[in-house]
């Protein structure tokens, strides 16, 4: 109860500051104001079924991987990867960081107050960035699973905190570069360098 007031208040009180800064014209706060409190509030409201669906649908993706492969299996109820090296069962559990739902949030709360494209366009950026994400996170957690299972858990600390990370970020950053740094160039360049950026 006390959670649904505060998060109640926390809206109120982040619609009216975006209100008052519509109207002063102060684009860069309300697009700072706009991103940060969404992404409070969506990550407030997440819990627990937000990271319950997020963790379910990423289990579900790298259980595709798994079964192409057949270098581990998945348990769906769980969030698990089972990984088996050398008669030694490895179990990755798949939470709130490995679900790519942050990731997603800080995503989707920029990209709903990013001034350079339309209502329409910015809702087709933010459907195409979720399933990016989605399917960098599949491709890092399948990376780790594969790591694991022919260098064993010794592997498991490179692999998921340094070498998946690294693999991770990439896709993030490719995929912010093209929505955000080349959207805006063109925009305010025009179309005629859209040739010459690709």
């Amino acid at each position: 109860m006390i959670l649904k007031t505060t998060i109640i208040l926390i809206i109120i009180v982040w619609l009216y500051l975006l209100s008052v800064l519509k109207r002063a014209k102060t684009h860069a706060f309300y697009f700072l104001v706009g991103s940060i409190g969404l992404f409070i509030i969506l990550a407030l409201l997440s819990k627990p079924y937000g990271i319950w669906l997020f963790s379910t649908i990423v289990t579900k993706g790298v259980s595709v991987v798994g079964y192409l492969t057949g270098l581990f299996s998945v348990h769906y109820a769980s969030h698990l990867i089972e990984i088996m090296n050398h008669q030694h069962m490895n179990l990755l559990f798949i939470d709130y960081e490995c679900s790519g739902i942050i990731e997603t949030m800080a995503f989707g709360s920029l990209i709903a107050f990013y001034p350079v494209y339309t209502l329409k366009n910015r809702f087709l950026l933010m459907v195409a960035g979720t399933i990016w994400i989605f399917l960098a996170n599949i491709i890092r957690l399948s990376f780790v699973a594969i790591v694991i299972y022919y260098f064993g858990s010794d592997a498991f600390y490179v692999a998921h905190s340094i070498l998946g990370r690294i693999i991770f970020y990439i896709l993030a950053i490719i995929l912010y570069y093209q929505v955000f740094t080349r959207g805006q160039i063109i925009q305010k360049f025009g179309r005629g360098l859209q040739q010459e950026i690709r």
